[in-house]
């Protein structure tokens, strides 16, 4: 018999779906106000137009770093959680450097989650130099 990883498969489809669907309002939020603004306006912004899309989200998710078995408050947030399956990290800065990435794979391996977007509002095309994807 053979093994097409059925469910695996369907999972990383929806995921990549998703995510497609994340980088589409993002884009749509990047188009309407450009570079130049703070990362809270974006955050409120793409927090609309996910919500014009119908697409659930969390934001500012308390995120507790687990010690030697117990859940320290550390004042770490997740930007957003969306479906409860993507860590969205949004950034306002010159380019995305790898301790922002290291950050976000920690944050994955803290939430248990398998993928994260880092969205940075501040370049000319979103699509280019703008995005980092991080699947565990």
């Amino acid at each position: 018999m053979i093994h097409h990883g059925g469910t695996e498969t369907r999972s990383k489809l929806l995921h990549e779906d998703l995510t497609e669907k994340i980088i589409g309002a993002a884009i749509e939020v990047h188009r309407a106000l450009g570079p130049g603004l703070l990362e809270s306006a974006y955050e409120e912004c793409l927090c609309r137009e996910l919500h014009l899309r119908g697409i659930p989200f969390q934001r500012q998710v308390p995120l507790p770093v687990e010690y030697k078995g117990v859940k320290l408050d550390c004042g770490y947030r997740l930007d957003l959680i969306v479906q409860d399956a993507v860590i969205l990290e949004l950034k306002c800065v010159e380019h995305i450097l790898p301790v922002h990435e290291a950050q976000l794979l920690a944050y994955l391996k803290l939430t248990g989650k398998r993928i994260g977007l880092i969205i940075n509002f501040n370049v000319a095309t979103l699509v280019r130099g703008g995005i980092v994807r991080k699947v565990l």
